[in-house]
């Protein structure tokens, strides 16, 4: 027995009121809600992700649907971590 991890896709759900939240579990996993901002934050799979986004701007009391851009985004920070700081101390050499 493999343990499979299946890829997520985290969706911004922009409501008009948060009277509908208990029927957006239906759709994915609702991790948080923000009752100030009026907005859940689903969680999908990556391959149903199109359909649920559709499925989403049809219902009457969502203003809008964001993806997010967590997947995209090259989380690999080795050949990052100290390079900032030597383009910062080569440029300022290059001021002098």
């Amino acid at each position: 027995m493999t343990l499979e991890i299946t890829q997520r896709q985290g969706i911004v759900v922009w409501l008009y009121s948060l009277r509908q939240v208990k029927q957006l579990r239906r759709y994915g996993l609702v991790y948080y809600t923000s009752k100030r901002m009026k907005y859940v934050y689903l969680y999908v799979d990556m391959v149903d992700t199109e359909v649920v986004v559709e499925r989403l701007k049809k219902l009457h009391y969502v203003k809008r649907v964001t993806l997010s851009e967590r997947p995209t985004i090259d989380m690999n920070f080795n050949n990052r971590v100290g390079r900032l700081d030597q383009e910062i101390t080569e440029a300022a050499k290059m001021e002098e």
